[in-house]
């Protein structure tokens, strides 16, 4: 199944008195890179986290987003640190001996100081395994949206490479054509130079002539390469580091073949190839 590393996906779950929120972005990376914003309350989690996105996610850049609200309820929700508050109060009088007029602040202001308030306890086990469900859920949905885009991207691919067949056909065709052309336009010119020419040596640099023109060899490479790039797209387990492979070895077969054109039509097709590998080569660096 080919896969696209681009997508979002996005689930909530409700776990006691919280709500909890977890979003995953996917974008295209060469290794798999997990990048987790999670509070700090919810840190112990942080490694059940990492191991549920990859034992799923092979390639790409993961952002992992885990958040919490609590959820509204009769009674209070936090209890106050009455250790705290006393011996911040003490610290404030303390100050407020050493200055000329009197501290001004308000009990939200004692509240607001870092320590005074305190929330329940959380059920950590709980809470695991709640996130770890809503995670999970949440990575089914995202590689569900991988999928829809990788069966898009395998069409496009699949559309290129009988493209590209199609050329390479082409240039088959052509090239007796274009060796013709090329033994008739040396025999001319060197009949116009010498009086009395050497058709056995001129025989004989035409045949070396042809052997560097042939281009047999790079159209049946490009053959093969584009013919295992259609047998990788079946294939289910991840398979763009193979297809960037392949792109590679199109792009270097298509370069020879245009230092090898001999005509306009051949130097055309040459460049209507790399056009097509190019825009694959696009397509290949999204697929996981």
């Amino acid at each position: 199944m080919i896969r696209s590393m681009t997508a979002f996906a996005g689930n909530e779950k409700e776990i006691g008195d919280l709500t909890l929120s977890c979003e995953l972005r996917t974008v295209n990376h060469r290794y798999c890179d997990i990048s987790l914003r999670l509070p700090d309350r919810l840190r112990f989690v942080e490694a059940d986290l990492r191991s549920a996105i990859v034992a799923k996610i092979s390639r790409g850049k993961v952002e992992c987003s885990v958040s919490y609200k609590k959820q509204a309820k009769n009674g209070p929700s936090f209890t106050i640190n009455t250790d705290a508050v006393t011996t911040l109060l003490a610290a404030a009088s303390s100050i407020e001996q050493q200055m000329q007029g009197p501290l001004s602040f308000s009990a939200l202001d004692v509240l607001a100081f870092p320590g005074i308030q305190q929330e329940p306890d959380l059920d950590k086990e709980q809470l695991n395994r709640g996130i770890v469900t809503l995670v999970d859920q949440t990575l089914t949905q995202l590689l569900e949206a991988r999928e829809r885009e990788g069966t898009q991207l395998k069409l496009l691919i699949e559309e290129r490479c009988a493209k590209m067949l199609g050329f390479v056909v082409l240039a088959g065709k052509r090239m007796p054509e274009v060796l013709l052309l090329v033994r008739n336009k040396l025999k001319d010119r060197i009949a116009e130079l010498v009086a009395e020419p050497d058709f056995d040596r001129l025989e004989q640099e035409l045949v070396l002539l042809a052997q560097k023109l042939d281009i047999a060899e790079e159209l049946d490479r490009l053959e093969t390469h584009i013919t295992e790039v259609l047998r990788v797209l079946q294939q289910k387990d991840p398979v763009g580091r193979r297809l960037d492979f392949l792109m590679q070895e199109l792009n270097r077969e298509a370069n020879t073949l245009g230092s090898k054109s001999a005509d306009k039509e051949m130097t055309q097709i040459a460049i209507e190839l790399k056009v097509l590998i190019e825009q694959m080569r696009e397509q290949v660096q999204n697929i996981e």
